[in-house]
Parts: C-alpha cells; sequence; structure tokens
C-alpha cells in the first residue's frame, strides 16, 4: 500500500487538492504580556490525517519545548470558514488565558514552474553610523485575505549601498500561486547583529511584471513611507592629565572595586535613558586628551576599544568595558580639546539631514578647556545639523566655559556667526551627589535635568527644516523555522 508521502492529489483518481495553511497566533500566554507571532507554511492533502510539527530551537542538541497551548480543528472546519480563515483560542493549561491561534488555507493552484531570479541595489539609504548598511530582501506573497506570508529572504550584503544579491531559484507558486498577477511585496532592510533590522523602505510588483525583465533589467524605487528618526548616540570621554592618575584614589578615574567612579556613574546614568531611544544599541564611544600605546602619540578622538574602523560598544555596558580597558592603556595627557569630537559626529549628521537621523553627543570632562575658540566655531557649525551636544562636568573646576558653551544666556557665536540654535545642554556631576548615600535617586536626576533640553532641540531641527512626523515602520518579523520555497 503507498503511504502517504506517496500520494499525489494533482495526479491522483479520487477527488482531491493540495492546501496551503498559514498558522500564526496572537497574544501567547507569555512573562511579558506582549506580542508573539510565529507564522509557518504546511501543505496539507484534504484528508483526515492528523500531523504536526514543532517550532525550531536553534543550535542546540537537548531542546527544551515550552507547552503555549493547544487547539483542534478540521481542514473542512478552516476551508468553511469567512475568507478561509479560522480562528479559535488555545486551552490546555487550566485557568490561564493561552492566546489565539489563526489558521488560513488556500487551494494549491497546479502551477510548476519554477523561476531563477537576481537583484541588486543602487544608492540605499544608510542606516549605520560608522560604515554604510548591510542589506538584504524580504519577499512576501498576497493572500487572498490582503495580508501577506514571507516566501523568501536573501542573503545578507555587508557594508555596501549598492548590493549585488545571489541569484536564486524559487517555485512561482510560492510567489503568486500561479496567480501572474497577485502583488508581490519586497522590503529592504539593513541587517543588525541584534535582530532589530532597520527598515530601508519596499516596494510592490508581480510575476507578471517580473517576468518582462529576462531581457532587461525591471528597475523599482525602493520607498519608506513610514520614516522614522533613528537616534545616534555617542561618547566622548576626558582622559586628560587634569584628572589625577587613576591608580589614586584621589583621581576621578579612580577605578574603585566596590564602586563606580563619577566618570562611570555619569555615563551609566545618561546613557541607560538615551540607549532606549536608539535602536541598535550600539554605541561609538571615543576618547580624548590621551596618549595611545604604542609610539604614545596625542591622539584627541581615539576608540575606547582600540578598533578606529569599528568603535562601537554593545549597549552602555559595553561603553563603560571599553572605558575601563582604555584607563589600563593609555597614559593621560592633554591638552582638553573638544573641538575634534564635535567635529567626528558633526561629519556624520552633516551626511543625513532629511530627519532619518539625529546625533546627540555626550562630553564628560573635569571642565579644563584648551580650545575654546576652536569649540565655538564646532558648535556654531554643528547647529544648523540634527545632532545635540551634553556635557557633564565631574570634579571641583570652575566650568564658567562650559556655562558659556551651554548659550542658554546668551547665544553662542564665533567670528560674528551666531549658532542658529541652541545645541548644547550642560550639567555640573557635583551638583546631583547625594550626601544621604541615595546614588539611584541623585543619577535620576542628572538624567532628568540632562536630558531636559533634547526633545526641544530636536523640534527646533524638525520644524526649521519642515520636517514631519510618521508612523514607525512594519518590524521585521523573521520566520521560526528555514523557508521551504527557499532554495
Amino acid at each position: 500500500m503507498a503511504s502517504i508521502g506517496d500520494f499525489d492529489p494533482l495526479n491522483a483518481a479520487v477527488p482531491a487538492t493540495k492546501v496551503e495553511m498559514t498558522v500564526s497566533a496572537l497574544s501567547y500566554g507569555n512573562d511579558d504580556g506582549g506580542r508573539c507571532e510565529r507564522v509557518q507554511n504546511v501543505s496539507s492533502l484534504v484528508l483526515f490525517w492528523q500531523f504536526g510539527r514543532t517550532e525550531v530551537i536553534d543550535n542546540t542538541l537537548n531542546p527544551d519545548f515550552d507547552f503555549l497551548g493547544q487547539s483542534f480543528c478540521t481542514l473542512g472546519e478552516v476551508v468553511g470558514s469567512l475568507g478561509s480563515r479560522l480562528e479559535k483560542p488555545l486551552g490546555g493549561i487550566p485557568g490561564k488565558k493561552c492566546g489565539t491561534i489563526i489558521v488560513k488555507a488556500e487551494e494549491l493552484g497546479n502551477c510548476r514552474e519554477s523561476v531563477m531570479m537576481q537583484f541588486c541595489g543602487n544608492k540605499l539609504d544608510k542606516k549605520d553610523f560608522f560604515g554604510k548598511s548591510d542589506p538584504f530582501l524580504v519577499f512576501y506573497r498576497s493572500n487572498e485575505d490582503g495580508t501577506f506570508t514571507i516566501c523568501h529572504k536573501t542573503e545578507v550584503v555587508k557594508n555596501t549601498l549598492n548590493p549585488v544579491w545571489q541569484a536564486f531559484k524559487i517555485p512561482v507558486r510560492a510567489l503568486c500561486n500561479g496567480d501572474y498577477d497577485r502583488t508581490i511585496k519586497v522590503e529592504v532592510y539593513d541587517w543588525d547583529r541584534d535582530g532589530s533590522h532597520d527598515f530601508i523602505g519596499e516596494f510592490s510588483t508581480s510575476y507578471r511584471e517580473l517576468s518582462r525583465g529576462q531581457s532587461q533589467f525591471n528597475v523599482y524605487e525602493v520607498s519608506n513611507l513610514n520614516k522614522i528618526t533613528q537616534i545616534n548616540f555617542t561618547v566622548a570621554i576626558d582622559f586628560t592629565a587634569s584628572n589625577g592618575n587613576p591608580a589614586q584614589p584621589t583621581s576621578l578615574h579612580y577605578m574603585n572595586p566596590y564602586q563606580l567612579n563619577a566618570y562611570a556613574m555619569a555615563l551609566k546614568a545618561v546613557g541607560e535613558i538615551i540607549q532606549d531611544y536608539d535602536s541598535d544599541k550600539m554605541f561609538p564611544a571615543l576618547g580624548f586628551g590621551a596618549k595611545l600605546p604604542p609610539d604614545g602619540r596625542v591622539s584627541h578622538e581615539f576608540a575606547l576599544n582600540g578598533n578606529p574602523q569599528n568603535p562601537y560598544c554593545n549597549c552602555i555596558d559595553g561603553v563603560l568595558e571599553a572605558y575601563y580597558q582604555s584607563l589600563k592603556s593609555v597614559h593621560l595627557y592633554g591638552p582638553t580639546n573638544f573641538s575634534p569630537v564635535i567635529n567626528h559626529v558633526a561629519r556624520y549628521a552633516a551626511s543625513v539631514k532629511d530627519g532619518s537621523q539625529y546625533f546627540v553627543l555626550l562630553i564628560i570632562t573635569d571642565g579644563v578647556i584648551s580650545d575654546m575658540a576652536q569649540t565655538k566655531e564646532s558648535i556654531v557649525n554643528a547647529a544648523s545639523l540634527p545632532m545635540s551636544i551634553i556635557i557633564v562636568g565631574v570634579g571641583p573646576a570652575e566650568f564658567d566655559a562650559m556655562i558659556e558653551l551651554d548659550g542658554d544666556e546668551v547665544r553662542i557665536s564665533s567670528r560674528g556667526r551666531y549658532a542658529e540654535r541652541d545645541i548644547v545642554q550642560f550639567v555640573p556631576f557635583r551638583d546631583y551627589i547625594d550626601r544621604t548615600g541615595n546614588h539611584i535617586l541623585s543619577m535620576a536626576r542628572l538624567a532628568k535635568d540632562v536630558l531636559a533640553e533634547i526633545p526641544d532641540q530636536f523640534l527646533s531641527y524638525m520644524r526649521t527644516r519642515g520636517i514631519k512626523p510618521s508612523p514607525a515602520p512594519p518590524p521585521y518579523t523573521p520566520p521560526g523555522h528555514p523557508l521551504q520555497t527557499q532554495i
């Protein structure tokens, strides 16, 4: 007797058809109460056979599967529902709401064609602060109810705005179920290590339109009607000798094994707030005013992690780790020059003035500034860019120069030219030291005051440029298992 795996409904003597079922779930009973979605394409026959498939748990020989709930239905119930879409509650865990399972069915057409396609991009949007973008494509087939299902994803092409993706072969049935005029949506993303891929844009086409490109190129404009602003946070730390020998308890850079020093406390207080607004949580971290190994050259713009080509640190904890490692390897020196790090960030801000990105530079210093004239000129120039500067002064020094840079009372100027807008916020760290030892409360006050002017500075830039806000782009949800249509 032939097994179910040998049965071909398209050539069978009895009435039969092949159906594709899409399974998704809403509001699983997960601990954080958020939305979980898992999309899976499987093929089923219109026969009373029961089969199942678990979720994929990657990279383990000892998977631990979590029971999230269960529901029962027949294929007839699904096909007979309005729009062939059946929604049922999940059960199986007493006293707990397990969410909802949604099952959609569509009869597969008798289409056995496959198509070989290749795509390339030109001048895609730049999403990474340092470097370019790491683009990849996600293809979606439209369903009969107007929703979309992922049917293919390309590889990632690293560090380019002009990617050429590898050619791939895909069944036409996976793209459009044999309907040559059905919409195919293609989304373009910039790959991020943590999975929070940045939406670059999208375009729509059809298989009929794609097939016209066999002897010539099809050209599509990638549009992003839902563009939002990315916040890019950069840290710059003062490594000048006026901070004192880091090996001595009197130094502002002293690495006390039992508590954070003033630099680390300021960085953590401000960074942990602002990192929530930075989508990829990868922060360039710079130092200035130190002699660097191995030749002892003085630098006012060096990467804390020792990698000038990629100065990113993962989250604020990564910045702190790089800061501590730098203290062990560099020699505190001088002078205290702000303009190099301001100009460093300004160069990137100058390349994206369309409102898609905004840059925030946090400078932590002991306040003895050496290049006041150059710094004022850098700030005046940066005031016309999508950029803000936060200065936190640590230690007992007088901060008259920092107050002048703040420009709250008198707008900062250089060579007779006034800053277009106020972009600097200065606070002295000593005003937030809680004498009772309540560091949590005092650091919360510091973060509040440091970030107080950023929203108005951000909005002032957008208003003067006529840039209006838009809703968030669709999040990229990776498939929960290897795509059956991917070759």
